[in-house]
């Protein structure tokens, strides 16, 4: 019985939902080979200010969008990415060694930007570790954070971001491409889009627009949606919330000109992304990936500076969708589509349809799977020690 423990942290929906699907696609295909845990380092495992980091991203992107651009570019060097990493372990070490004593494993993978060089220093302080595998999960514009030249394999979404793992260091050996991991059962539960609609309930006949903002409902999702609705089109809405209820509240209490669901957080996308043909979203790197397995071409209108720049160059880049980042253009944008008819239409669905990697979860699975099965790596350092082969940690002591 293999053992694999997943760090991630829930700053943002995509790193679990990241972590989820791997967990999966891993159990599905060694059902009885693998036992795996997933730990939020940073809620689970981390002093204060770092506990908090789930509640304050959302908090910080919503509420200052440039000031996070401009510390995101600023810190995104090879010399700054390390320094802040370093101090973060400094702050961190003491939880870091216990969650690795706590959970000890044949092979670690990190989901999350903030965690690979911290993790790696926790390794380096044991006689022996276990392989350390790195799963990038920013689609285009990918931190420095990323990256570090000790870890034994890192996963990368796309070329620019295989191509940025180069700038910081690494070797082309130690990267691959293989998309963003997308849950197994994502491609598994599209259906034909007459048959989607039957179980939701939508109209049959009339074009439908699916918008969505994260699972939080972040963005300009609401007056988006409204500047849809004044351009009276002869279209279905469908708006997710997320778990933005006020949001959610707000949009039911409205009146609209032409057929308008509301949804909360929802676990059925495969179903309701199948049943639509224009999504307006923000540049989250999941939904697009989602987007483009579906085929279901994207208008953007919001994407989180320096973060996610580069998701919306990529998408606008191979023609997948555009880039109208206020609510006014993202109206025109759904009418001008909405005015070529099914067979423009089509043309979009099949230009997304090409960028879509419904493959990449197995992939990594596999690859996860081969790196579980390498020996534990002596790191030269004789500080603290613990015998990873056994499920419970030996006590630690120092030489």
């Amino acid at each position: 019985m293999k053992r694999i423990l997943i760090l991630f942290s829930d700053t943002g929906g995509g790193h679990r939902a990241a972590a989820e699907a791997i967990r999966d696609a891993l159990m599905i295909k060694h059902p009885n080979e693998v036992s795996i845990e997933m730990v939020d380092v940073f809620r689970a495992y981390s002093p204060f200010p770092f506990k908090y980091m789930p509640e304050m991203y959302p908090w910080v992107v919503n509420r200052s969008k440039s000031g996070w651009g401009v510390g995101y570019n600023f810190t995104n060097t090879r010399s700054k990415a390390k320094l802040i990493q370093q101090t973060m372990y400094v702050s961190m070490e003491k939880s870091m060694l216990k969650m690795l004593r706590e959970h000890p494993a044949d092979l670690i993978v990190s989901v999350h930007s903030l965690l690979t060089r911290t993790t790696m220093q926790g390794l380096m302080q044991f006689e022996k570790r276990p392989p350390f595998m790195v799963v990038v999960t920013d689609l285009v514009s990918t931190h420095m954070f990323w990256y570090d030249k000790d870890v034994d394999r890192c996963i990368v979404p796309t070329q620019p971001a295989f191509d940025r793992g180069l700038q910081s260091g690494l070797t082309p050996e130690q990267m691959r491409i293989t998309g963003l991991p997308v849950h197994p059962n994502f491609a598994e539960r599209l259906m034909d889009k007459a048959d989607a609609r039957k179980e939701l309930g939508w109209d049959l006949d009339l074009p439908a627009v699916l918008m969505v903002g994260g699972g939080e409902g972040m963005g300009a999702l609401y007056e988006t949606a409204r500047a849809v609705n004044d351009m009276r089109q002869k279209c279905q809405l469908i708006v997710i919330a997320g778990r933005n209820h006020a949001l959610k509240a707000k949009i039911e209490a409205d009146r609209w000109n032409q057929p308008t669901h509301v949804y909360p957080f929802v676990t059925n996308m495969p179903v309701l992304m199948a049943a639509s043909d224009i999504l307006v979203s923000k540049a989250g790197p999941a939904t697009i990936s989602e987007a483009c397995i579906a085929g279901l071409p994207v208008i953007l209108y919001d994407a989180i500076p320096g973060q996610e720049t580069g998701n919306v160059e990529f998408v606008v880049e191979h023609d997948a969708g555009i880039y109208a980042p206020s609510p006014t253009e993202a109206a025109e944008a759904v009418a001008k589509w909405l005015g070529e008819g099914p067979e423009g239409l089509k043309r979009h669905s099949d230009n997304a349809r090409r960028l879509g990697r419904p493959n990449a979860v197995w992939d990594i699975a596999d690859e996860v799977w081969e790196y579980a099965q390498k020996p534990l790596i002596p790191t030269n350092r004789r500080n603290i020690f613990i015998d990873f082969s056994k499920r419970v940690p030996m006590r630690s002591r120092r030489f």
